[in-house]
């Protein structure tokens, strides 16, 4: 217990000290986000949240090459993706070249590294379902999935670094059950190299010294997150948790990015046309602050993985929890298809009390 503990210190000052570094070889290259129309923070704020994780979970890597199967291949990936990320950051790349390269990346997780989706379980309740050749498919929109769940949240500080936590956090518990000791500490060394990206975000060292994660940062947790979860769920014939568990570790992403997504088709726009409407929005329309959305929403995402993990332990029937986990998506898209009136009736009812 005193070795691993030695070495998650030594990574978290490691992930600090890259951080200093990075954010200023990012201002001088140009690697910053700049005040706009939809972005409302002060001055350039470096992009280096996502660079940082990467070198600080490569180093760890190097070091403990047997931590996990395909190891190399999972690096090979994470480098790209984080190297795409950065130049999307700088240059603003198309999201057909982005997710080109997300697609590519999940062909070659397959093909190389035999990490697919091949069952979803039994979550109609008549038989487990083996997806055969389909499996191909649903992967790649799974591994895209993922990764633009994750970039769609980071809309307020520290609410990527959050929701990342609590399901790095929550796999790692239930990995820890199961006696998956190696994927298990390797889920607390992404949450101890993510720590100081948070700190920075938020401006626990000053706000001259704020940093944000980047498009860099978000496709390698997305992309991390479900080769963890297919990893895990895929593995054998007694896997350490079933698919349908994975749904509440990242319910909170991939609720709001299906919402979302449904609700621009609706009104005729692109699906990935940028709005402000996402969960974090809400809260901050209600008139909550950002840390009381923050706090708010990693709340709702830790009870949501609480449930996921609880029904896991106790074997509850997986149609069960897939019904229970559309119901809540429905309760979530209903809200949000009249969050107008919603707001409009809070705010009256508000005013009406003074």
């Amino acid at each position: 217990m005193f070795i691993p503990f030695v070495d998650l210190a030594f990574l978290f000052f490691f992930s600090l000290a890259s951080l200093f570094l990075l954010r200023k070889i990012a201002k001088k290259i140009g690697l910053v986000d700049k005040p706009n129309e939809r972005k409302f923070h002060n001055g350039a704020i470096p992009l280096v949240g996502g660079i940082s994780i990467c070198v600080s979970l490569l180093y760890f890597l190097l070091n403990n090459q047997s931590i996990i199967p395909n190891v190399h291949l999972y690096a090979g990936c994470i480098l790209i993706l984080v190297f795409v990320g950065a130049l999307d950051d700088k240059f603003d790349l198309s999201f057909k070249l982005r997710f080109a390269v997300q697609a590519g990346l999940s062909v070659a997780m397959m093909t190389l590294g035999g990490i697919e989706l091949h069952t979803i379980g039994n979550v109609f309740g008549s038989g487990e379902v083996d997806l055969g050749w389909l499996g191909y498919v649903v992967t790649i929109f799974a591994v895209v999935g993922a990764i633009n769940a994750f970039n769609m949240v980071d809309g307020i500080d520290g609410l990527l670094g959050g929701l990342s936590i609590v399901t790095f956090g929550g796999l790692g518990i239930m990995l820890t059950y199961d006696g998956q000791a190696n994927i298990a500490y390797l889920c607390m060394v992404l949450v101890t190299v993510i720590v100081p990206y948070i700190l920075l975000n938020l401006g626990a060292f000053g706000r001259k010294r704020k940093i944000f994660m980047g498009d860099a940062g978000s496709m390698l947790i997305g992309f991390t997150v479900i080769w963890f979860l297919l990893l895990s769920s895929q593995n054998g014939s007694n896997p350490p948790l079933r698919p349908v568990t994975a749904l509440w570790l990242i319910a909170v992403p991939l609720m709001d990015m299906a919402a979302i997504m449904i609700r621009r088709v609706r009104r005729g726009d692109s699906p990935f046309k940028p709005d402000r409407e996402h969960l974090h929005h809400i809260f901050q329309r209600l008139g909550f602050s950002s840390t009381q959305t923050l706090i708010a929403i990693c709340s709702i995402a830790s009870l949501y993985a609480g449930i996921g993990i609880y029904s896991e332990i106790k074997a509850i029937p997986e149609y069960i929890m897939f019904y229970a986990f559309m119901g809540c998506f429905g309760i979530y898209l209903t809200i949000l298809s009249n969050i107008w009136k919603i707001t409009s009736f809070l705010r009256k009812k508000s005013v009406n009390k003074f």
